[in-house]
């Protein structure tokens, strides 16, 4: 019975799928392969590394950007990366 409340286990196949789609919907940002890019510059790159999801998140739009690296285990961390990127599109085209 303590399982009951357990949230589904994270498939990160899935959740890559998902978080591409929540990206796509981004209208500045232009899915590459892996990654997207914001004005042709690449800002975000994806992967799945065992049972996680791996982002690269540029700290901001460079030719040879600085990365911050980000492990997805669960849909909220997921979640919180879609909610970190719009923030960070809106801090970029302010910028």
């Amino acid at each position: 019975m303590d399982d009951f409340f357990a949230p589904p286990p994270f498939r990160p196949d899935e959740a890559l799928v998902q978080l591409k789609r929540s990206l796509r919907e981004l209208r500045p940002l232009a899915e590459r392969g892996n990654g997207f890019e914001l004005q042709g510059l690449r800002v975000i790159e994806l992967d799945i590394d065992g049972a996680t999801l791996v982002a690269r998140v540029a700290k901001r739009p460079a030719h040879t950007p600085e990365w911050e690296h980000r492990t997805l285990k669960n849909g909220a961390d997921v979640r919180r990366l879609v909610d970190d990127i719009k923030r960070q599109l809106a801090r970029w085209s302010d910028e």
